[in-house]
C-alpha cells in the first residue's frame, strides 16, 4: 500500500500553477495534461498563486461568476427602467396645472 508517490520540485509546481493561471482550461483538464492528481494541483494553486485577484479557472467558479454577471445585468436593466419611469413621472407631475 502507498506505492509509488511522485515527488515534484518547486520549479515544476510553480510552473504548473502559472500554466493553470494562463490557460482557459479547467483544473481537471490541466491536471490530466500534466499527469498530476487534481487535488494536488489545487493545493499547489492555493500555495503558489501569485495573482491574488486573478480567479482560478475552475468550471464551477466560472459558472457562478457567469450567473452573478447575468443577475447583475438584469438588475441594472430593471433599475434603468425604473429610472426612466421616474423621470417621466417627474415630468408629468412638475407641469403647471391650469
Amino acid at each position: 500500500m502507498g506505492g509509488n508517490r511522485q515527488h515534484y520540485n518547486e520549479t515544476f509546481k510553480r510552473e504548473a500553477v502559472k500554466y493553470v493561471q494562463e490557460q482557459g482550461k479547467s483544473l481537471e483538464q490541466i491536471a490530466d495534461e500534466l499527469n498530476v492528481n487534481q487535488g494536488t494541483l489545487r493545493n499547489w494553486v492555493g500555495k503558489y498563486r501569485e495573482f491574488d485577484n486573478e480567479p482560478v479557472n475552475q468550471g464551477e467558479t466560472l459558472r457562478q461568476q457567469s450567473q452573478l454577471l447575468e443577475d447583475q445585468k438584469r438588475k441594472i436593466e430593471d433599475m434603468e427602467e425604473e429610472i426612466a419611469i421616474l423621470k417621466k413621472a417627474m415630468h408629468i407631475f412638475s407641469r403647471e396645472r391650469n
